[in-house]
């Protein structure tokens, strides 16, 4: 049976299940991602909240599947996420606006940044243990946020992830396409954050090594800017149909599962964005680069950065000037924000 197919593909480990919670669950990104959790034999039960009135009716959708529980909470109020979120081990939060044609994602500031901060608030006082990925856009700005969310609380913050999975994603994809290559079978690190030029897929350090050895230097940049603006090729291929939610559920679910398989006592590695400061090379204070999980939720070792070309070492140096307005616009807010 499918479910038991794509159960088994997703995560073999089974030490220890766990609760994840989807705040968001019954948007277009939300609702595939609850699917993918639920085919995962290492999750015990999904909550699923939104604001959304039909979330019930998603709930009651999945359950019918014939594997692990799965709840469904609706509500704004912060008592009904509070509930939603106790007892997880892992948040996933989806929530907020996707973007249109011709919207950046900064232009999802306002609204998207007020949500991050309320549900993060929430996730601080009923489940401050539980490790907690960011997907809300711009993730630059959101991760900060939740942090000092987190701060003002009182809750140490180590366990707050910028989910940029969908980067690297694409990145295998697109390399095992023109290598040649089982993207099974292809690693490539990408580093910076989750938007435009801040997007830095290291592919002189890509695994097969030399896979894309015949590639010239005019290709490379070509290959890095695809993968940075692969968002708005999926925008603009929906013609005003949505963004990028099925892949961006694919890769939220292969982050938890990750993070699971850490938890249960597996060497994992994933990159994503997080509160990074005086990480070599880098000037700012939030960055993704490649992370080695601990069983404790928390990074257990920044791997950094690896070495970079010249190419590449630009590239760093053009997303960190983006970087630091988009972090500062997310503290920013935050102190404003009494959660």
């Amino acid at each position: 049976m499918l479910s038991r197919a794509t159960a088994r593909a997703l995560s073999t480990t089974t030490q220890v299940n766990k609760n994840v919670a989807v705040l968001g669950a019954a948007g277009g990104i939300g609702q595939p991602l609850a699917l993918l959790l639920k085919c995962n034999n290492s999750v015990t039960n999904v909550a699923c909240f939104d604001v959304n009135p039909v979330t019930p009716g998603v709930a009651a959708d999945l359950s019918h599947i014939d594997t692990k529980v799965i709840t469904g909470f609706v509500g704004a109020d912060s008592a009904t996420m509070e509930e939603a979120v106790k007892g997880a081990d892992v948040v996933l939060i989806p929530a907020g606006v996707p973007r249109k044609p011709g919207m950046t994602r900064d232009d999802l500031f306002n609204t998207n940044a007020t949500i991050v901060a309320q549900l993060t608030a929430a996730c601080a006082k009923a489940a401050p243990n539980a490790v907690v990925g960011i997907i809300c856009n711009p993730v630059n700005s959101t991760v900060p946020i939740a942090t000092e969310i987190y701060k003002q609380l009182g809750v140490d913050a180590s366990r707050i992830y910028g989910v940029t999975t969908l980067d690297i994603v694409r990145a295998n994809e697109f390399v095992s396409v023109l290598g040649s290559q089982d993207p099974n079978d292809v690693h490539v690190p990408v580093i910076g954050g989750h938007a435009g030029v801040t997007i830095i897929p290291v592919l002189s350090q890509v695994q097969p090594a030399g896979c894309i050895d015949s590639l010239n230097a005019e290709e490379i940049s070509a290959l890095t800017e695809r993968i940075q603006n692969a968002g708005t090729e999926v925008v603009q291929a929906k013609a005003g149909g949505g963004s990028a939610t099925l892949s961006m559920a694919y890769a939220a679910a292969r982050f938890a599962d990750s993070v699971i398989r850490a938890m249960n006592g597996e060497e994992v590695v994933e990159c994503a964005y997080i509160k990074a400061e005086n990480l070599p090379g880098v000037d700012v204070d939030y960055f993704s680069t490649p992370l080695l999980l601990g069983a404790d939720g928390k990074v257990k070792e920044n791997l950094g950065l690896g070495e970079l070309n010249a190419f590449e070492q630009d590239l760093v140096s053009k997303a960190c000037e983006q970087l630091a307005g988009e972090i500062n616009k997310g503290v920013e807010f935050a102190a404003n924000y009494k959660a």
